[in-house]
């Protein structure tokens, strides 16, 4: 999969009354290299008319396309590769179904999981969440900073920071050994989505504190 730094997760509860495509699409001319689709509620139907608008969004700008949990969703749309959680179905059968050229990232909240997912051929990982966060239902305990300078030491393959991360607490986690960020509402919920990531880009870069 290509590099990237800034990951962005829809989020409408945080952007009521601004359309989803135009809102990811500030995220990306800030500097969002990959956007993932997350819709948990939405019916099935609803989730692919979504995701249709967001690869042709992703398509436009050359920016990598994940689809959360709906695999079929993701294959429907030709979507660049799925995100999975703990309980969702094992990488090594996700990849039968989905085969070599798509992504599989999943989510870890312990190096145990971590471990499992580069030994069972996960391209990158989430690694959190990092702070307590509002922006996931039955979300696990924060994991701190201490769980991704565990990371960084141990795990080869890619990974992102995810859960809580804001632009006043982002330099904590890039101190711990990040390098790639995650974010939903600082993003989606800001009122000028683009600047925001254009700052967290900066502060990935080295380039503000």
């Amino acid at each position: 999969m290509k590099d990237f730094k800034l990951y962005a997760i829809t989020g409408e509860e945080f952007h009521r009354g601004r359309e989803l495509t135009k809102v990811m699409e500030e995220a990306i001319l800030g500097g969002v290299d990959i956007i993932q689709l997350r819709d948990k509620k939405s019916s099935k139907r609803d989730v692919l008319q979504k995701a249709r608008k967001l690869r042709e969004l992703t398509n436009k700008h050359n920016v990598t396309f994940i689809v959360n949990d709906h695999i079929d969703v993701a294959l429907a749309v030709d979507a660049d590769g799925i995100h999975l959680g703990q309980d969702d179905l094992p990488i090594q059968e996700a990849r039968k179904i989905v085969g070599n050229d798509k992504i599989i990232g999943i989510s870890t909240h312990a190096i145990e999981e971590a471990r499992a997912a580069e030994r069972d051929g996960a391209d990158y990982i989430g690694v959190g969440p990092v702070f307590p966060t509002n922006s996931k239902e039955d979300v696990v305990d924060p994991v701190t900073t201490d769980y991704v300078s565990q990371i960084a030491r141990e795990i080869n393959i890619p990974f992102v920071a995810i859960g809580g991360i804001k632009l006043h607490n982002v330099d904590q986690v890039l101190a711990a050994g990040a390098m790639r960020i995650c974010a939903i509402s600082e993003i989606v919920g800001s009122d000028d989505v683009k600047g925001t990531c254009e700052t967290f880009i900066k502060k990935i870069n080295g380039e503000e504190s």
